[in-house]
């Protein structure tokens, strides 16, 4: 009897489409190969075979890296995006600022301190003197 293994994590499983790749990896590899071989037989007869493979080399690479790469189950372009937002697009300086509850409640108390100053008459505060009674 043959035992088949079943992953446990059903969300990192993908459909292959065909030569067991997905659909992704289909459209790159078509991508590289039309790319690579159309730079080949355009440079071949006027900068050599082996430039020409050279190029054809530098051209496919990218494609087949969008194709391959994943990193904790997100493409490289993904990838991409995320290191130019971090890096150029976003600040490099976020403070840390945190909501202080006991600073609040502080100040909520020192207000409510004052109001009831206020309220029996004896605030002592400079800018809030009694004014002169004119008679």
């Amino acid at each position: 009897m043959a035992y088949v293994p079943v992953p446990k994590d059903l969300t990192k499983v993908k459909t292959k489409v065909a030569f067991n790749l997905t659909k992704r990896q289909l459209i790159f590899f078509a991508a590289a190969l039309a790319l690579g071989l159309l730079l080949f037989f355009l440079l071949k007869n006027s900068a050599g075979t082996s430039l020409a493979a050279m190029v054809m080399i530098v051209v496919m690479l990218p494609c087949f890296l969008f194709a391959m790469y994943e990193k904790h189950g997100q493409p490289l372009e993904v990838v991409i995006r995320n290191i130019i937002n971090t890096k150029f697009t976003r600040p490099k300086e976020r403070p840390y600022q945190t909501q202080n509850f006991y600073a609040v409640l502080e100040r909520q108390a020192k207000l409510e301190k004052e109001v009831s100053a206020i309220a029996k008459g004896n605030f002592k505060k400079g800018a809030a003197k009694k004014p002169r009674s004119r008679g």
